[in-house]
């Protein structure tokens, strides 16, 4: 009988299918509540008592969650063990790679950012194998700290700045990459540094996404500052480029092809300044980071430490500096309109170097959302155009991915294989 047709008779789960996807929830429960016991589990998941605690015992053996210490349940009779998620073990392995720098980050079971190192370079220009390769010996590095901690990353996960798909970066205009199998480069690349360990899969996606996700999972969507949790929001990630990413109901969406989302190469203005992309006036021209160095009177190529005297200038009233930035916050706006007239957001989140510069940008931005947003319900300071949260970024974004799928199927990554 052919499985795909919808008169088929649905496959019965067997009791081993069963018990594995009762693993997963008895884990994302654990997750969710930061710490619970085998009966507030059971409440929640809907389980017998019994049933739970067999399942809990099997996650701790296999190095899912630990026990500690005694929490009060509400209830009359003795304390309840409190399970927690662990801190060994399982981790989540993500690599940014971005125009002028590149961040490895190892994330735990419960989310915790446990490695990071950062080194700035500039990497336009350079051969897509030579990066990759770079990249590879910093993430090397990071495992080893990971080591270290008993943290044993399962996958690694690829931030990029530019359109990918089916693990190539298809186009990526502020590197100068084209049609580039970064995945397999890297997967290599890492491998060769360190023969005598198992391979990791490698999977990669565009960089504004992961830090969408990562905002949606760490950041200032989940309720920062007492604010309602928003599920769904437009991301804007300002580097050199300008990448976007939509989230609907905690959904990211992709697009037909994978490559929604690229607001930095909406055109402003047709006869405005050439583009990388090979179009004229593109937003990235008038908000990317080189744009606003340059309109501020800085060194365009000066990255980060531009930015921080850019923001140093706009906190001291400089009038060159307020102009830029408000005129940089004005075509955001411009082109934000668009976006939230089309798919309704709850809110805008600003990432990258303009969640440092919102302050000077959003009043202006704000100002062209109110007049132009059909719905009414933005106005000048109701929150909705917000700066992203510290918390999350594209490399913990990608880490984290890594995680979610653990969370997902712990099965396969148990001490004690489940099959």
């Amino acid at each position: 009988m052919n499985s795909s047709d919808p008169s088929a008779t649905p496959l019965k789960a067997d009791k081993a299918t069963v018990r594995r996807h009762n693993l997963s929830l008895v884990l994302r429960t654990v997750h969710s509540e930061g710490e619970a016991t085998r009966a507030g589990v059971a409440g929640r998941v809907g389980l017998t008592r019994a049933a739970v605690s067999s399942l809990v015992d099997q996650l701790i053996a296999d190095g899912f969650l630990t026990e500690w210490g005694k929490t009060l349940s509400g209830q009359v009779g003795r304390p309840g063990t409190a399970l927690k998620v662990a801190r060994t073990g399982p981790a989540g392995l993500g690599i940014e790679i971005n125009i002028d720098y590149v961040t490895v980050c190892v994330v735990d079971l419960a989310g915790t950012d446990r490695v990071r190192l950062v080194e700035r370079k500039d990497n336009r220009g350079a051969a897509p194998s030579t990066v990759l390769a770079q990249a590879a010996q910093i993430a090397a590095r990071a495992l080893e700290s990971a080591a270290e901690q008993e943290l044993h990353p399962v996958a690694a996960e690829l931030a990029l700045p530019g359109l990918v798909s089916g693990g190539t970066m298809r186009q990526a205009p502020n590197l100068g990459w084209s049609r580039v199998p970064v995945e397999g480069l890297f997967a290599q690349a890492l491998t060769a540094l360190r023969p005598a360990h198992r391979a990791l899969p490698v999977s990669a996606d565009n960089e504004a996404n992961l830090a969408a996700m990562a905002e949606l999972w760490f950041g200032g969507c989940a309720g920062d500052g007492g604010r309602d949790r928003v599920n769904s929001f437009i991301y804007l990630t300002g580097e050199i480029g300008i990448g976007g990413a939509l989230v609907l109901n905690g959904q990211l969406l992709r697009g037909a092809h994978g490559f929604a989302g690229e607001i930095g190469h909406v055109v402003v203005d047709p006869d405005g300044p050439d583009c990388r992309c090979g179009a004229r006036g593109c937003l990235e021209q008038y908000a990317g980071q080189a744009a606003l160095l340059r309109a501020a009177g800085l060194d365009e190529a000066a990255g980060a430490a531009g930015i921080d005297e850019l923001e140093t200038r706009a906190r001291a009233g400089d009038d060159r500096a307020l102009s830029t930035l408000e005129s940089a916050g004005r075509r955001l706006g411009q082109v934000l309109s668009g976006a939230v007239n089309l798919v309704d957001p709850d809110a805008v989140m600003l990432g990258g170097v303009f969640r440092r510069l919102t302050p000077w940008m959003a009043p202006a931005a704000d100002e062209e959302l109110t007049g132009r947003v059909v719905s009414g319900l933005w106005s000048p300071g109701n929150g909705r155009l917000r700066a992203s949260s510290s918390s999350g970024d594209a490399a913990r974004g990608a880490a984290a991915r890594v995680v979610r799928e653990v969370l997902a199927d712990p099965a396969p990554y148990a001490k004690h294989r489940v099959v």
